[in-house]
């Protein structure tokens, strides 16, 4: 079964469907601070749809207009990232920030939620560890 369009992808379904190999889109994210895939717990990376759209966007660049690695730093830098992506894709980008999709917005809900039940439990814990200290 295909994920959904708005589904993040891992580093080598991003890597496919840019078309280029994982170890060049990590390279790329230390040459360019907009590219910022969503990292996770181990630093397992998470590509949403606005960031394939970018990293199409640097390839592009890179290998069929011939940039080189500053010229579109310059490019980013001087035009922002909408004209940097072109216009297929800036309907993803909210003035120069990534915007949220829906997707994400569940994804934060349910981290959310779960991070105050940890919380939580470890208030419940640190009360119980207090009371025995404290006798």
């Amino acid at each position: 079964m295909a994920k959904s369009a708005d589904a993040f992808r891992t580093i080598s379904e991003a890597a496919e469907e840019v078309g280029a190999p994982q170890h060049v889109l990590r390279f790329w994210e230390t040459k360019f601070d907009f590219v910022t895939p969503v990292k996770r717990a181990g630093g397992r990376r998470f590509y949403r749809p606005q960031d394939i759209a970018v990293l199409k966007a640097v390839k592009r660049l890179l290998h069929d207009d011939g940039l080189t690695i500053r010229g579109v730093q310059r490019l980013h830098k001087e035009q922002g990232l909408k004209k940097l992506i072109g216009a297929e894709a800036a309907a993803l980008i909210d003035d120069g920030d990534v915007t949220i999709s829906a997707a994400t917005s569940d994804v934060t809900r349910a981290e959310t939620s779960n991070l105050h039940q940890v919380l939580a439990d470890l208030e419940q814990a640190k009360a119980r560890l207090d009371a025995v200290l404290s006798r």
